[in-house]
């Protein structure tokens, strides 16, 4: 559920989307003048086409593409549980997103794994990466949301504050704010399905969502949230997501991140 708060913690401004101190259980971060793109994925541990695009989206900080520069989301999803393994971080809600992507776009199928870049479906070139540029053209065009926030662990939950501004009064009526907890360095050792005996590895993982939150009538939203932690989670990879979205097209106005990278491409924790 959320809850609107006040704006009750200190909110650093920086020029790119940095968070500070490093971790990621306490840090403040504001978007600067650069566009940030949203890339989704939808993927499932049921599924024997998933672990490449997974790897593929943990290297992305490795490339250079960290959350300074594209923030990193995965959704996983329920209809694979079925053949034969349960995927322990899928969510019915994460599906349903999946279905409201489908819906905006005309789509008659959902899939995995499925890249969602700005809102729109995103197919990975086969002989040539188009990524990069596509990033670079979303950091050339002026944002149309400014994003702070702050994360502060309290009595076993993360407190977000912080608020999303639109610049556009026209896009106010359309817009929402979401925020997304997630953790980096998770792994399973599958016993069953279509991945039996693999070992996978996951980052950006997308533990809680929340949202959406409208802005009023001067284009400002006030984000306010408790997530309280499960004790399994390793606090220490988690991660808080913020971004705005247009409901119309899905295009994503602005994004932002708390979280440290310093940790990926480590040795995985099995869970």
């Amino acid at each position: 559920m959320l809850i609107h708060l006040r704006l009750v913690l200190p909110l650093l401004a920086i020029g790119l989307l940095n968070a500070m101190p490093a971790t990621a259980m306490n840090c403040t971060a504001a978007s600067g003048e650069r566009r940030v793109p949203l890339l989704e994925l939808y993927t499932s541990q049921g599924c024997d086409s998933c672990p490449p695009t997974d790897r593929w989206l943990s290297a992305l900080p490795g490339r250079g593409h960290g959350p300074d520069r594209v923030v990193a989301l995965a959704f996983h999803v329920d209809y694979w549980d079925y053949i034969g393994w349960r995927d322990p971080f899928a969510q019915k809600n994460f599906t349903e997103r999946q279905r409201q992507i489908a819906a905006r776009t005309n789509s008659r199928v959902i899939y995995t794994p499925q890249l969602v870049f700005n809102g729109r479906d995103y197919r990975r070139g086969g002989f040539r990466d188009d990524f990069a540029e596509r990033v670079a053209e979303i950091h050339a065009q002026k944002p149309r949301a400014a994003l702070k926030l702050a994360v502060q662990p309290v009595n076993g939950e993360l407190v977000v504050s912080g608020n999303a501004v639109l610049t556009d009064a026209a896009e106010r009526p359309q817009a929402q704010t979401w925020l997304a907890l997630y953790e980096n360095r998770l792994a399973t050792d599958v016993k069953a399905g279509e991945n039996r005996g693999k070992r996978l590895e996951h980052d950006f993982v997308v533990r809680e969502i929340a949202g959406p939150l409208p802005a009023d009538t001067q284009g400002r939203a006030m984000i306010g949230h408790r997530f309280r932690l499960d004790p399994r989670w390793k606090t220490q990879d988690l991660g808080v997501a913020a971004f705005v979205q247009d409901i119309r097209n899905g295009d994503v106005l602005q994004a932002l991140a708390c979280s440290s990278t310093a940790a990926l491409g480590s040795a995985a924790k099995p869970r």
